[in-house]
């Protein structure tokens, strides 16, 4: 070390002195041979506790088997570099902490001894504004992630209800104009029927009337029942009574409907079984489910209506022979305006199972389906038999 120093020029050590930057300088042997003021003030010793200390004093305990590794490589090749490029490196203070730093490495010889000159800077503060800025970016990125998504959400949600208007206009359109048309035709017919002996054929253009008003009537029931399901306005209503009493009056309405040949089977079960619920909705959910089952079913079947009683719950089961739901299609089923490939040629809204699903679902109920094109369907409700 003495070496060393006494064959140092003035020069030099003014300018070794001088610079912001740390530096210390080390011989073969990674001991410290000499130091500037910026390096001891980076790293909190005096000039006498550096100068003859070995490297690793000032290099963090984890670090000091790579640090070997590195200046054996270093030493072998001897060429001026920039270390630690791709990995963060980190001084130890006095004190016992860490810091963040950049190191340029120099090697030189000086009277045939070798020695790397270590110009160090400490980043501490420059990696706490890179730290910062990458916290703020992260967040921007975040931000704008979130604010996409809900843009994206919006635009499909804006397209799901464009659809949605466009295929509830178009259904509109249809299921209105069709009974209106044939009010029209039938009270045009009606009105040429003026003598007594055919009031039969009159009447008979009078029940069509009557039926394709009751079925627009049905139609605009259903729309208004959409509007005050969304608006939350829907009041429910329990009573007890006799389940026969609604099967009764839907299944002596659903016989008006029924094809040639078609029956339905009467649940023998329902005839003392009381229960409390809603009784407009159970009737609505009921009729429903018959006339879909007499609707897309055909001549000479069977629609079956069964019921299975336990200490907690009831199930009413609909099935019928009719053409069923193709399996690709049975998970929109539910959906508000669906109307399955194979059905729509068949008069109807898509409406109907989305009130229904809605309507127990708020009761605390369920309903449930199997079915199988050209097979048949069966749907099952589920009511507790403990309401609260």
């Amino acid at each position: 070390m003495d070496f060393f120093r006494d064959s140092i020029e003035d020069t030099f050590l003014t300018l070794f002195e001088g610079v912001s930057e740390g530096v210390i300088v080390v011989n073969t042997k990674q001991m410290i041979v000499a130091s500037n003021t910026a390096a001891r003030t980076i790293f909190g010793y005096q000039k006498e506790e550096m100068e003859g200390a070995l490297l690793t004093t000032i290099i963090p305990t984890e670090y000091h088997k790579k640090h070997t590794g590195y200046v054996k490589e270093f030493m072998a090749h001897q060429d001026k570099r920039q270390m630690g490029i791709g990995r963060d490196l980190f001084g130890l203070h006095k004190d016992g902490s860490k810091m963040p730093v950049e190191v340029g490495l120099n090697p030189f010889v000086l009277h045939g001894h070798p020695y790397i000159m270590a110009l160090i800077t400490d980043i501490t503060v420059r990696k706490q504004q890179e730290d910062e800025i990458r916290d703020i970016n992260a967040s921007l990125e975040s931000k704008v992630k979130e604010r996409t998504l809900q843009l994206t959400k919006a635009l499909a949600a804006e397209k799901e209800l464009n659809e949605l208007k466009t295929k509830f206009l178009s259904l509109v359109s249809h299921e209105f104009k069709t009974p209106l048309s044939g009010i029209l035709t039938s009270a045009t017919l009606a009105g040429k029927y003026t003598k007594d002996e055919q009031q039969e054929k009159r009447e008979k253009h009078l029940k069509t009337i009557r039926s394709k008003v009751k079925h627009l009537n049905t139609i605009i029931d259903d729309f208004l029942s959409i509007e005050r399901l969304q608006s939350g306005k829907v009041t429910y209503k329990f009573t007890s009574f006799p389940i026969s009493k609604i099967f009764d009056e839907v299944i002596y309405d659903a016989n008006m409907h029924l094809k040639d040949g078609q029956i339905i089977k009467y649940p023998k079960s329902a005839s003392d079984l009381i229960i409390e619920f809603d009784e407009k909705i159970l009737e609505l959910v009921l009729t429903n489910l018959i006339h879909n089952a007499i609707k897309y079913s055909g001549e000479d079947s069977i629609v079956a209506i069964d019921i299975e009683k336990s200490d907690t719950q009831l199930q009413i089961a609909i099935k019928d022979e009719g053409i069923g739901i193709p399996e690709k299609e049975q998970k929109f089923i539910f959906d508000r305006y669906f109307r399955a490939e194979n059905a729509l040629t068949c008069q109807g809204t898509g409406i109907g199972l989305n009130i229904v699903k809605n309507h127990l679902e708020n009761l605390k109920s369920t309903i449930s389906f199997q079915s199988e094109q050209d097979v048949g369907s069966t749907f099952t409700i589920t009511i507790p038999l403990s309401q609260d």
